[in-house]
């Protein structure tokens, strides 16, 4: 790629979506706390101990260091995604501070590939195209666009595969993370976070990955990467390298002047060794293998004194407070003097236009639902329509069948025989999709807030496409259930009294859905979800009067927030409606009042969800 077409954004939309802005990110004494709340006390813990440092457009750094180093919460802060927590410091891009401007202008790849598993690579890309490329660009522009980023990125031999995920199968997990790299160039960022990119790949796949973002950064963007331990192949590659150890900066420079720089404080490798496992070793205090400063062996040799020991070892904090001091004494003052760090020129118009850009949706309320409706309608087939969910309501439906064959109401006990059948389905039906709906805004959560970051789309339009894309797959298989049930066993033979009952049912499910959605949402733990809907449920069939007659006043008024109990009399009521009262048929009016309470329930509890997501989610 020709750095100098890019620049000029004359690139015939092969790789850019428009001009790159470049942006010089610079950081100064960084330093970070958290909180650590315990049963009895909560104290606080140190991330980050004043980390300095710099990236110009053009340049790959790499941020390395041994895990729980502080690496990705560097980067949460470099890229604007971390909100919480004792932040100090100066971070500043082109010299000003962050702003929501700069939103746009930011691509952060996170380490776990956050991806849809079942949607292919294409439309993975093209979706986020759609959703995040501007207005000004037609839909066939930004279909072009997601096709280059393919083609640049070289996913075109498995562009028409699923991704897949933990336990489907898709592409590999090199494309994947690809993938992933994909979705944030698409919008041309200047700047790009990506938090340890080649975890878990093969070294040649690594290799692959580091790259990309090598000509990322070439074509005039400021690139940024957390890394664990590269293969030496990799680590020649990086412009700048970071070190951190325990929070701690050890090392920022070149990549290429890393080596000579330790060995300049008296370590050196005794063998062969790849560089950057070299430098991990040492930020973890580990020292075997390496030349051992002077002044650390004096300082071991009177511990040893002092404690009367020969234990011949040190400590991994003595290592770490020397790598510290040697940083310190040898580099911060030196630069601090040169009045932060030689800034970047930078023509103030291009300056103006990053920090003027508003914020911007890519699409419209509607073409956001639109594109959103179908995505999910499109991921979430397969699981809604898997084998193991219809072989369970087919056999359920089977077996009820065979249960209530051809009963009828000729007497007060086969009334009461076909009652309870019709009970069974209003407990089915409002049991199943609250336990399926529960799962929904935990399993998206990570997905939510990623998309949302970024101003992919609007909250609302994301809920109504995200519930109103479930209908069709969520009343797909009551449908089918009815069918088998209804006439398997006999109930009303009228066309009238079969739609009904089919109406009932699936008003039972969207009510039920609801109250799935509102739990989850709330709740957002999976498990913590699932007791309260379990809870929740049963309270509503207690206190429906099923079992118990005459149930207390303070508890009965929980019935009419149970679509159970509705659901109920509304079967009754289509099913018996007819019969004299000669065979006990309860007094269930014309209801209305039980269509409007389910009709109540199914935007109420939905309402509840949305405030409820609103509240968990990430803000605007």
């Amino acid at each position: 790629m020709s750095g100098t077409d890019i620049e000029t954004g004359q690139t015939g939309e092969r790789m850019m979506a428009g001009p790159t802005y470049p942006i010089h990110l610079k950081f100064a004494d960084v330093r970070c706390k958290v909180h650590l709340k315990r049963i009895a006390s909560s104290t606080e813990k140190d991330i980050l101990q004043g980390i300095t440092g710099s990236a110009r457009p053009g340049e790959l750094l790499a941020v390395m260091g041994p895990s729980g180093s502080g690496k990705t919460t560097l980067l949460s802060l470099l890229g604007g995604r971390t909100t919480t927590d004792i932040i100090q410091g100066s971070i500043t891009y082109n010299d000003e501070p962050y702003s929501k401007s700069l939103k746009g202008r930011i691509g952060f790849v996170t380490q776990d590939d956050v991806l849809f598993a079942h949607l292919t690579v294409r439309e993975t890309l093209t979706y986020a195209a759609l959703l995040r490329l501007p207005r000004t660009m037609s839909r066939q522009q930004k279909e072009e666009r997601a096709m280059n980023v393919i083609t640049e990125l070289g996913l075109q031999r498995c562009q028409d595969t699923i991704v897949g995920g933990s336990f489907i199968r898709g592409v590999s997990g090199g494309e994947r993370k690809r993938v992933c790299i994909g979705n944030e160039i698409l919008v041309n960022p200047s700047l790009l976070f990506l938090d340890e990119p080649t975890s878990g790949l093969d070294s040649t796949t690594a290799l692959r990955i580091v790259q990309v973002l090598t000509e990322i950064a070439e074509s005039g963007k400021t690139v940024v990467t957390a890394i664990h331990q590269p293969s030496s192949r990799l680590f020649h590659r990086f412009n700048k390298l970071i070190l951190l150890g325990k929070g701690s900066l050890l090392y920022f420079g070149r990549a290429s002047k890393a080596m000579s720089y330790f060995s300049s404080t008296g370590f050196s490798p005794l063998i062969a060794m790849n560089p950057a496992e070299f430098l991990v070793d040492l930020a973890n205090g580990n020292t075997n293998d390496v030349t051992v400063p002077t002044g650390l062996e004096d300082k071991l040799q009177s511990k040893e004194s002092e404690r009367h020991t020969t234990s011949g070892k040190l400590s991994t904090e003595d290592v770490h407070e020397y790598l510290v001091e040697a940083y310190e004494t040898r580099f911060a003052e030196k630069k601090k003097k040169k009045k932060s760090l030689t800034p970047l020129p930078i023509n103030g118009d291009l300056k103006a236009t990053v920090f003027s850009l508003k914020r911007d949706w890519g699409a419209n309320w509607w073409q956001q639902y639109s594109i959103l409706f179908w995505r999910g309608l499109k991921e979430r087939r397969h699981d809604y329509l898997s084998w193991m969910r219809i072989t369970q309501v087919l056999a359920i439906a089977v077996i009820l069948g065979l249960l209530w064959w051809q009963s009828n109401t000729t007497t007060l006990r086969d009334l009461e025989d076909q009652a309870g059948l019709l009970f069974f389905i209003s407990v089915f039906w409002g049991f199943f999709p609250v336990f399926t709906a529960i799962f929904t805004f935990p399993q998206e959560r990570e997905m939510l807030n990623k998309e949302r970051a970024v101003d992919m789309y609007r909250l609302s339009a994301y809920f109504l496409a995200r519930t109103t894309s479930d209908l069709p797959l969520d009343l797909f298989l009551p449908v089918i259930f009815l069918l088998i049930v209804y006439f398997m066993t006999g109930l009303r033979l009228s066309v009238a009294h079969f739609f009904l009952s089919m109406l009932v049912v699936l008003l039972t499910v969207i009510a039920a859905q609801g109250l799935g959605l509102a739990i989850g949402a709330s709740i957002m733990n999976i498990k913590k979800a699932t007791t309260l809907a379990s809870v929740t449920v049963m309270s509503f069939m207690l206190a429906g009067g099923f079992f118990v007659k005459r149930v207390p006043a303070f508890i009965s008024w929980l019935r009419f927030l149970s679509f159970n109990y509705h659901a109920y009399r509304l079967l009754l009521k289509v099913q018996y409606d007819h019969l004299p009262r000669s065979l006990d048929v309860p007094e269930l009016g014309d209801g209305l009042k039980e269509v409007a309470a389910m009709i109540a329930m199914a935007f109420g509890y939905r309402f509840l969800a949305y405030i409820s997501l609103r509240r968990t989610t990430m803000p605007k």
